[in-house]
């Protein structure tokens, strides 16, 4: 079973800025549908932003204008780069496939990365 791995989280004051990564053990899953998903506390996990296989973006309205997915095919990475961070960004953010209904499909989920935003 695929495993992903996201790193570049941690503890940043309102209004700052941080890039996460998201890698995969099979390299070439992250060429396929991507998603950056995130849970804060005692809250249902929710897809924040999305890439297809073709590049078709999605995000989740909260994020619009300050959240930015990419992929680099070359390094097998993608990233989310988050700006003008809020309080109510922080939450345990993960990567993983992306697909239709998925909070349905029994996803295997990594261990994820924390982003902490300070007011």
């Amino acid at each position: 079973q695929v495993q992903f791995m996201e790193s570049g989280g941690g503890l940043v004051q309102s209004g700052g800025s941080l890039r996460l990564s998201c890698a995969a053990s099979r390299s070439t899953t992250i060429e396929n549908n991507i998603g950056w998903y995130r849970q804060a506390p005692g809250k249902e996990r929710e897809l924040v932003a999305s890439i297809s296989r073709g590049g078709s973006i999605n995000y989740v309205d909260s994020v619009k204008g300050r959240f930015s997915i990419s992929r680099d095919n070359a390094k097998k990475t993608v990233y989310l780069q988050m700006s003008n961070l809020k309080p109510e960004d922080t939450a345990v953010y993960y990567c993983n496939v992306f697909m239709t209904f998925w909070k349905s499909r029994g996803l295997s989920w990594g261990q994820g990365t924390q982003v902490s935003v300070s007011s």
